[in-house]
């Protein structure tokens, strides 16, 4: 009842002023979310329980993504794609390349590149984001993080870490969706051990076990085209201490964005973002920057 309920009422809740969703074939726009960094669709930072693209049931969606973000004294370099099947499942890939700007030259290893690929999964467990929207229960998704990294002339280095230079993400994402306010929450229980998302490897001297760490998203609707948000997203810290004391200490990361969609097939994504202290030891200052992405879907 409570789903017939919303559907009766979704027209009438895009015509008004405070809906700032569209409707056009398949879901809403803006529902289907951006691309984040590790490529599963959500926010920039963070995954979310909706899955990428516009595909509904019995429909095949994909979308493609290029990020771009430059920091104080670093570059992060990203690229991917995914393929959903409704609002069941998404299957992504994705590849980084962060340089180390002066940092690399100060550990004796001028350009320096950290490369990570990332294949990601992603099953919606229950729940449904718009037709559940009347009501208290959350869409809910599990989703696993496949990373491979190459750390170049730094892998010796890591390797006395204890760093490995592979490693598995599982979260847990559950995402509400408010239409009368305009609004979505998003809370994700990430179990991981990478060191800067696995850019320097998994696990360490510190601690080689999984964290369960929390990650959170709000985004609020402007209209129907414009969307504009928040996240935080913590760390684990597996490198902390190490035989470099505290040289390599973690910090979360957070971030505020908006976004724009002028159709289902474009958006784009500026966000200010703050990775907090990378490599301290070297780099004492916070690595904060502009993060630009484009998402193509079909």
């Amino acid at each position: 009842m409570a789903r017939q309920r919303v559907r009766r009422l979704l027209p009438l809740l895009l015509a008004a002023p405070v809906a700032c969703l569209a409707q056009g074939q398949g879901k809403l726009l803006l529902t289907g979310g951006v691309s984040s960094i590790d490529g599963a669709a959500g926010g920039g930072l963070t995954p979310w329980a909706l899955t990428g693209s516009y595909a509904t049931a019995g429909e095949i969606g994909a979308t493609a993504f290029a990020t771009r973000l430059p920091t104080r004294d670093y570059g992060l370099t990203g690229y991917g794609a995914l393929i959903a099947w409704g609002e069941r499942a998404e299957l992504s890939i994705a590849k980084q390349d962060f340089s180390a700007g002066s940092t690399g030259a100060a550990l004796g290893l001028p350009g320096l590149r950290l490369k990570q690929t990332l294949i990601s999964a992603k099953v919606r467990l229950g729940g449904d984001a718009v037709l559940d929207a009347d009501t208290w229960l959350p869409q809910v998704a599990l989703g696993v993080e496949i990373k491979r990294m190459d750390g170049g002339g730094l892998n010796p280095t890591l390797s006395v870490l204890g760093a490995k230079r592979h490693g598995v993400d599982v979260y847990l994402s559950a995402t509400k969706l408010f239409l009368g306010q305009s609004t979505l929450v998003n809370l994700t229980l990430r179990a991981s051990r990478a060191n800067q998302n696995g850019l320097l490897g998994f696990g360490g001297s510190a601690s080689d076990r999984y964290s369960l760490l929390p990650e959170v998203s709000v985004a609020y609707l402007l209209n129907r085209h414009w969307a504009i948000g928040a996240e935080y997203r913590m760390k684990p810290d597996k490198l902390n201490p190490s035989v470099l004391g505290d040289a390599l200490r973690e910090d979360d990361w957070k971030d505020v964005f908006i976004v724009w969609a002028p159709n289902k097939h474009v958006s784009l994504t500026a966000a200010y973002v703050d990775l907090g202290r990378i490599v301290p030891g070297l780099q004492p200052r916070r690595q904060q920057g502009v993060y630009g992405s484009i998402q193509l879907a079909y």
